[in-house]
């Protein structure tokens, strides 16, 4: 299979960014996408509301819905999952692309901040999770794919952001967990992540990172798409690197996706 033409993907977080990218890709092959994100109202700081991304994804050739979720409420979460079932008859794919961030050590964390990070985090991508698998275990191949890095328990990862490597490496484990657990049923539920920094709206508002030194939020689109049309009992737990899909799936030349070909790039956190 080698495209998402009439597949149900439900996207977290996907009102802009990597989601939003995610979603324009499926949408070319004629896909139908969930835009499920908190963003139902334009932010000045950060453009792109689920209404501007669905219409985004029905010019790009697909079918849109836009629903407002915040994936730390239950309730919204199982509504939304109703929602699209009732839309599209199903759901193929779940990307846990939702995430909340906060570079600081531990004295500087908010104890506000370090329960966002959870909730959206580890606990958004278990719940999402959760309340889909009914769906996708009636799926012909369905996957699970969620934006977060390789495990490790590397100090260095870990000093200068215990609350931020806690809530996204809860993410990766998560996956670990969930594949093992549903490895006889079929189900493709991998991680996926970035080799250098994504230059993204939110990226932006980060002191003292250049967008200029990452790539194009494309390449994860691309990447993606590489996993998810690959037949789901191919590979399962495993944390794919975008570069390294692209390059299995003969991608050689990768200047396109650099925001400044003039700049070097910078690794993403939890790479060596």
């Amino acid at each position: 299979m080698s495209s998402l033409k009439g597949k149900t993907l439900f996207i977290t977080g996907a009102s802009r960014g990597i989601g939003l990218a995610i979603a324009l890709r499926a949408a070319r092959d004629g896909a139908n996408v969930a835009i499920a994100a908190k963003s139902d109202v334009a932010n000045p700081k950060l453009p792109g509301t689920i209404h501007s991304a669905a219409a985004a994804v029905e010019a790009a050739g697909g079918k849109g819905l836009a629903i407002r979720c915040d994936i730390r409420e239950e309730n919204e979460v199982h509504a939304a999952v109703d929602t699209t079932v009732a839309r599209f008859g199903g759901i193929d794919v779940l990307v846990n692309n939702a995430s909340a961030i906060w570079l600081r050590g531990a004295l500087d964390t908010p104890m506000k901040r370090y329960d966002l990070m959870t909730q959206v985090n580890s606990r958004g991508t278990f719940l999402c999770a959760q309340v889909c698998l009914p769906h996708l275990l009636k799926a012909a191949n369905p996957h699970v794919l969620t934006l977060a890095p390789p495990p490790s328990l590397d100090p260095k990862w870990w000093a200068p952001h215990t609350g931020y490597t806690l809530a996204k490496m809860g993410m990766s484990f998560v996956t670990l967990g969930l594949a093992a657990e549903f490895a006889e049923k079929g189900i493709a539920i991998n991680a996926l992540w970035p080799r250098t920094l994504i230059a993204t709206d939110a990226l932006n508002m980060i002191p003292g990172v250049d967008a200029g030194n990452g790539r194009k939020p494309e390449i994860m689109a691309d990447a993606a798409h590489a996993i998810l049309t690959r037949p789901a009992r191919e590979a399962s737990g495993r944390f794919f690197i975008d570069d390294e899909v692209l390059r299995a799936a003969g991608v050689s030349d990768f200047s396109a996706y650099a925001v400044d070909p003039s700049k070097p790039l910078l690794a993403d956190l939890f790479l060596d």
